[in-house]
């Protein structure tokens, strides 16, 4: 299959979303927003500040009720320098809550532009407040995937960006994600593990035309359990580190990955600075169940709990090149 005929295979992955009309912010809000704390703020409207203006508090945009929320940095910034940030406590939060034993509000068609944020951005729906109990429940029943998909946060853009990692991963994509898209933008700073993660049960997420040069610990990006991505168009700066992994992390913390790495698209992408020997560039099939935790989902008939395998199927891998100029 050609490039050409893949980008179209796959379209589904880049369609925009019926933007909800979220009021501009007031100026009593954006007064909140820029002002000196050390609290989230709960952004529910459109921001965008005057240029030489900042945020230095964490910002959450959290349930239906941040639908079509929006910051445009005019080119400031989010954050502070060096401040340590963490999986619960990230600089930008785009989280679903939950309000039921099986029910969750979550924030869709929200856009975050012209940002340097200092640490790390994490989309996330089951498993936001902190816990994995959800996430293994639902797991465990044959719907998890479009429930998992329902629970999260949808239609997130985050184009012409900076995120800074300061350990934590600069951009976590949580499980059933779905359409998110990073365009024109750029992750740095040092992370513990990876720059970018899409997680399992997400879907169509769009990576295009982005710079990646995070010193990593690990690959730049891995696709655990993530299906119909399109990451196209992107250069990577690896420092001899991997690329790109697609694998499926059985069993971690009891859950059932149901969703395979599948029918991705991977192209026109340029590495730079990879290893001498044998760099793994773009790589299927990366762990094939080689976790010691991989028997802590066993006992169902769906998913990683059958087969520990990844199973990646159907990915188009094309055009991706390297280059020795850094």
């Amino acid at each position: 299959m050609s490039v050409l005929l893949a980008v179209l295979a796959l379209t589904g992955a880049a369609e925009a979303g019926s933007l909800t009309a979220a009021r501009p912010c007031a100026p009593a809000e954006l007064a909140q927003l820029t002002a000196e704390a050390s609290t989230p703020y709960r952004l529910t409207c459109r921001a965008v500040l005057r240029p030489g203006q900042a945020v230095r508090r964490p910002v959450l945009i959290e349930g239906a009720e941040a639908s079509g929320a929006a910051l445009d940095c005019a080119g400031g910034a989010v954050g502070r320098p060096g401040t340590p940030v963490s999986t619960r406590a990230p600089t930008v939060a785009v989280w679903s809550r939950r309000i039921a034993a099986d029910r969750w509000s979550r924030p869709t068609d929200v856009r975050i532009e012209n940002c340097l944020i200092h640490g790390s951005v994490r989309v996330w729906g089951m498993g936001a407040d902190g816990s994995y109990d959800d996430l293994r429940a639902s797991s465990r029943t044959a719907g998890h995937v479009a429930a998992a998909q329902a629970a999260a946060p949808s239609h997130v853009s985050l184009d012409r960006v900076v995120i800074r990692g300061a350990g934590s991963i600069p951009l976590y994509v949580g499980p059933g994600v779905t359409r998110l898209s990073l365009t024109r933008s750029t992750l740095e700073g040092r992370s513990v593990s990876t720059a970018l993660y899409l997680d399992a049960e997400s879907a169509d997420n769009r990576i295009e035309d982005n710079l990646f040069r995070t010193r990593t610990q690990r690959e730049m990006i891995a696709v655990d359990g993530s299906a119909r991505n399109r990451i196209v168009g992107n250069r990577f700066e690896l420092g001899g580190r991997p690329g790109v992994f697609l694998y499926r992390n059985c069993g971690e913390r009891g859950v059932i990955r149901h969703q395979t790495p599948s029918h991705n698209l991977i192209a026109d992408n340029v590495f730079t600075g990879a290893a001498r020997l044998r760099p793994p560039l773009v790589v299927e099939n990366a762990r094939q169940g080689r976790r010691t935790y991989c028997g802590d989902d066993a006992g169902y008939p769906w998913g990683s709990s059958a087969d520990d395998r990844d199973n990646a199927e159907g990915n188009v891998i094309a055009a991706n090149a390297k280059s020795g100029r850094s």
